[in-house]
């Protein structure tokens, strides 16, 4: 994580602030760990949309097409590592 932080202001439901709250509590975690979960939280779901929106662009080629597409950018990724 940087060391550059920047702080938000957020609204969430009583629901979601009691049960988050109760998590971090029941997992031991102390002052600061809401911020480090709140971080993982965002990274995992702009991940999981960043995943949805690639797998989307792929859902159209045939499951061969898109097994060499792959092949390819992992020897053409392999190349460029071995001539770094």
């Amino acid at each position: 994580m940087s060391t550059d932080m920047v702080r938000w202001t957020v609204s969430v439901s009583r629901e979601t602030d009691i049960a988050v709250r109760g998590f971090l509590a029941q997992h031991g975690m102390k002052k600061g760990d809401l911020s480090r979960f709140i971080e993982e939280a965002v990274r995992w779901r702009v991940f999981d949309r960043t995943m949805a929106e690639a797998r989307s662009g792929f859902a159209d080629m045939e499951p061969d097409a898109l097994e060499d597409l792959i092949g390819e950018a992992v020897t053409a990724t392999l190349a460029t590592d071995k001539s770094s």
